[in-house]
């Protein structure tokens, strides 16, 4: 063994020929020796240096996961983290496209909120909500409808004079009809500005705490409309027979049904009975009355279920109070 810290240890040397004489058989063997260091590099190490691998040609690493599963396993990893946004943002959008297409489907309420909203204890929410409740009910593009049926019973009757003797004849009949009050649920911009007073939202309580916080609505709109026209009324396809008949004393003799001949064409019995109907639904009380009733609630049922409730789950409240006062345009 040679002391460490020798020049030689490290450094190559000359060898002379053991003892000065040559080996048998050839030349002596003469030449630089160089001594592998510490690390076991160096020279004909196989490490480098001399012949050996190189290092320097590295083998081309192999990509185990396709990238297309990372990206995959990122988006389920987001989507698990921002869970609850995902959710309500899709509650949201399927919302919007069965109102759309008029579909009355009643969703699960989520509220909208983020991660780190769970764990922040002190959080507060500065979001104007009064404008953004507005903004979603000057987006509401189809009035809503109140629909009554009722019964009732009408005479078709035809008359002529035969010289002195009375010729009549008349057929009474059941109908049922069918009418609808309208409601604007979006009179205009100008119906919701602030000096009108139709629109008032009232925060009752901020969300704090992960708590939701409170607040009412109260709007004003304007009052059913009734059927204008005897076009807005319907009426189901009448009886082939009437429920009462009656005529005069002449009638068939006398020639009075010769003259008569009381075949009523099913298109004037309907002009009939839906003019009868129309003046019903616009002047009796006992049918106008459930009429706007039905309207009031189906406008009620619709700004709160499909409009203010939704946002302002959104916004982190909780929807309290909700009120529309009808008045006079």
């Amino acid at each position: 063994m040679l002391p460490p810290g020798e020049p030689y240890d490290t450094e190559p040397f000359a060898t002379e020929p053991l003892g000065g004489e040559a080996f048998a058989g050839g030349q002596p063997l003469t030449g630089t020796v160089h001594r592998p260091d510490r690390r076991g590099r160096g020279p004909g190490s196989g490490w480098g240096g001399g012949s050996g691998w190189e290092p320097d040609r590295r083998r081309p690493r192999r990509r185990w996961i396709p990238l297309r599963y990372k990206w995959i396993a990122a988006l389920v990893i987001l989507g698990l983290i921002f869970r609850r946004a995902v959710a309500w943002a899709v509650l949201f959008a399927l919302s919007a496209a069965f109102h759309l297409v008029g579909v009355g489907i009643h969703l699960p309420s989520i509220k909208f909120g983020w991660p780190w909203q769970s764990v922040t204890s002190n959080s507060t929410t500065t979001t104007p909500v009064g404008p953004w409740v507005l903004q979603k009910i000057e987006g509401i593009s189809k009035p809503a409808l109140g629909r009554v049926n009722f019964n009732f019973v009408f005479t078709r009757k035809v008359s002529k004079s035969i010289g002195p003797w009375p010729c009549w004849y008349q057929s009474t009949f059941a109908a049922v009809g069918h009418a609808s009050a309208t409601v604007t649920l979006n009179p205009g911009s100008a119906w919701w500005a602030p000096g009108t007073g139709h629109y008032r939202l009232r925060v009752l309580s901020a969300p704090q705490g992960g708590k939701p916080g409170h607040l009412s609505v109260q709007m004003m709109l304007p009052m059913p409309q009734l059927p204008q026209s005897a076009h807005d009324v319907t009426i189901d396809d009448l009886p082939s027979k009437p429920i009462d008949v009656q005529h005069s004393w002449t009638y068939p003799g006398f020639g009075c049904g010769t003259l008569l001949k009381p075949q009523f064409d099913n298109s004037v019995l309907y002009a009939q009975a839906q003019q009868i109907a129309f003046y019903k639904s616009t002047h009796v009380p006992q049918i106008t009355k459930p009429l706007v009733a039905a309207a009031e609630a189906e406008a009620v049922q619709t700004v709160r279920d499909n409009f203010v409730q939704p946002t302002v789950n959104a916004l982190g409240y909780t929807l309290d109070k909700f009120s529309i006062a009808w008045v006079s345009r």
